[in-house]
């Protein structure tokens, strides 16, 4: 049964946004060039250079590295999205003049290796034994300016994203039920002023909270640091409301790859999990001028 919350997911990038983002991250780098390559390079120096794995990890960087050089660079990339790759692997192939490649090097390889190790870290929670059609969900806690391109690298990973932004759907948290005053008013507030007609979540810690959402009638809930044992419960109260297979359940806060089956096998149809972002480890990624 389709699930009454359906968030966008970020399963490729447009070229033209990747390159305006390598340009912000550029300008920060070389405010005022790089005084260093300028000062020993020739402009008239060409190199070929290759990206090549240290470590071994799952690749993301097919639809960016591309767009990482600027012309007249040019740029082959030797894995696909998603794949598997082992130390002494060459990524990407960059050939043009040595200039242009000294001075993006840097940012190419900070992003990649970040975003390389996210893929990495979520395709280790997929691989674990999960029901089928289970969303291992990242969460908003991401690095300031690289959010897009974090959740595309979940979702290389195997992952499924949640909301991209607080714009894309209404989650109505802890805090917003205190500044409310209630459920009911949090609720009733949010259907007044929801003008784009998108899905209304909330986020529960106690069952009492949950019936009362389920009264209201929302599209989801997010079980908040709840047990195992209490979520199948409320996953149970759930499903024997009418229609209550189209409400979307996830659960978060204080899951971890040790414990994630356990919540898997409760009947809720994900978990949203910061540890896929925020604890991931960039991986080990050289640049290095050929003969």
């Amino acid at each position: 049964m389709e699930k009454r919350i359906q968030y966008e997911q970020i399963t490729s990038l447009d070229p033209d946004w990747v390159r305006s983002q390598i340009g912000k991250f550029m300008a920060e780098d070389i405010p005022n060039g790089d005084v260093t390559t300028e000062a020993t390079v020739s402009g008239s120096i060409f190199v070929v250079a290759k990206m090549v794995a240290v470590d071994k990890f799952i690749f993301c960087g097919e639809s960016i590295i591309p767009y990482c050089f600027p012309e007249p660079c040019l740029v082959d990339v030797k894995k696909k999205d998603g794949e598997w790759v082992q130390p002494g692997n060459t990524l990407a192939i960059i050939t043009g003049p040595a200039g242009p490649i000294l001075t993006y090097e840097r940012v190419t390889l900070n992003l990649i290796q970040r975003l390389c190790g996210i893929s990495t870290e979520t395709k280790k929670y997929c691989d674990l034994n999960l029901p089928e059609g289970f969303k291992v969900m990242d969460t908003r806690k991401t690095t300031p300016g690289l959010r897009k391109f974090e959740k595309y690298s979940v979702s290389v990973g195997g992952g499924w994203n949640h909301r991209l932004d607080l714009t894309s759907g209404i989650l109505i948290k802890d805090n917003h039920l205190q500044a409310a005053g209630s459920v009911k008013a949090a609720i009733d507030r949010s259907r007044e002023q929801n003008r784009k007609n998108l899905p209304i979540g909330l986020e529960v810690d106690t069952l009492d909270q949950l019936r009362e959402g389920l009264d209201m009638d929302v599209d989801g809930f997010l079980l908040d640091n709840m047990s195992p044992e209490t979520v199948k419960e409320a996953v149970e109260i759930i499903r024997a409301r009418p229609n209550g297979e189209s409400i979307f359940v996830e659960a978060s806060g204080g899951i971890n790859y040790n414990t994630l089956e356990s919540y898997a096998w409760t009947g809720i149809d994900g978990v949203s999990m910061s540890a896929i972002t925020a604890q991931a480890t960039a991986v080990d990624i050289k640049l290095e001028f050929m003969n």
